[in-house]
């Protein structure tokens, strides 16, 4: 019966053999063909025993996974927008809630018709991260955050940790008014206490008697004074507004009038003893 094999140079050969000598051949054939497939599939997977020293001392990049899922729906980011949004480098001086505030604000300002906000922060948040603020977010588990509340939730537990949250709380609790300061100096310097630290969890009326026990007498004095003396009776909402606008009133008290803006300082001259 004839057959074919291969020669030694890879080209068919009719063979006309008994059936023996047939199925010895093909039991021959069968039996190296897997060793040749074998050598050729291993030489063409372990790539390892044929890269050079400068492929194994700089490998192919590999890029992680992001830790945001990408989101289902699609968002179309304007250039402009991103030069725009503030920064956020994870420094010990920065507040990662007036970067939020910030932050969402622009977003705000260029929300386009049918897009959604929540979507919009999710895509734009990671632009606003530099050093240390980056490196952390790339450190997350990939795929872990699904939605804004998540990312803004994860970044204010890693910037606002426990620690600082309790020191601003006291900067609130213990509150004083220095030596000098004037009213709406002092106001001020509590107001920005009170927003450095938004989630203090103090009620209104707490905060009017950290106000009011740290002030000076004379400050005590000008607030009674403006309320005749009836402060004390007021609800907290109402203490609050009061105290804003014994602020904003006091502040005018320091603005020079009219007659000491056209007044000239007496300079003596040099030459003929004559002042100006």
């Amino acid at each position: 019966m004839p057959y074919w094999i291969r020669d030694q140079e890879g080209r068919l050969v009719r063979i006309e053999t008994p059936r023996a000598t047939e199925l010895e051949i093909i039991l021959e054939v069968m039996e190296n063909q897997p060793e040749d497939q074998h050598s050729q599939h291993g030489q063409g997977n372990d790539l390892n025993l044929y890269r050079s020293m400068r492929d194994r001392m700089h490998p192919p990049r590999m890029s992680a996974p992001s830790c945001i899922i990408p989101p289902t729906e699609q968002l179309i980011i304007r250039p402009h927008i991103v030069p725009l949004l503030p920064t956020f480098h994870g420094m010990e001086s920065e507040n990662p809630y007036a970067h939020i505030k910030e932050f969402e604000d622009v977003c705000n300002t260029f929300q386009e018709g049918g897009t959604a906000i929540e979507l919009m922060r999710l895509k734009l948040f990671p632009f606003t991260l530099k050093d240390k603020a980056k490196i952390w977010l790339n450190s997350l588990r990939p795929r872990s955050i699904r939605t804004w509340t998540e990312l803004q939730a994860d970044f204010l537990k890693k910037f606002f940790p426990t620690h600082r949250t309790n020191g601003l709380k006291r900067q609130i609790s213990n509150f004083s008014a220095r030596e000098n300061e004037k009213f709406y100096e002092c106001w001020e310097r509590y107001m920005e206490a009170i927003n450095a630290c938004p989630h203090h969890g103090f009620d209104t009326w707490l905060l009017v008697s950290y106000f009011y026990d740290g002030m000076s007498s004379s400050m005590k004095q000008i607030l009674e004074t403006m309320c005749g003396g009836d402060f004390m009776s007021k609800n907290p909402e109402e203490a609050m507004d009061f105290l804003s606008y014994v602020s904003e009133v006091s502040r005018g008290w320091d603005e020079p009038n009219s007659r000491e803006m056209g007044k000239r300082p007496v300079q003596q001259m040099s030459r003929g003893g004559c002042t100006v």
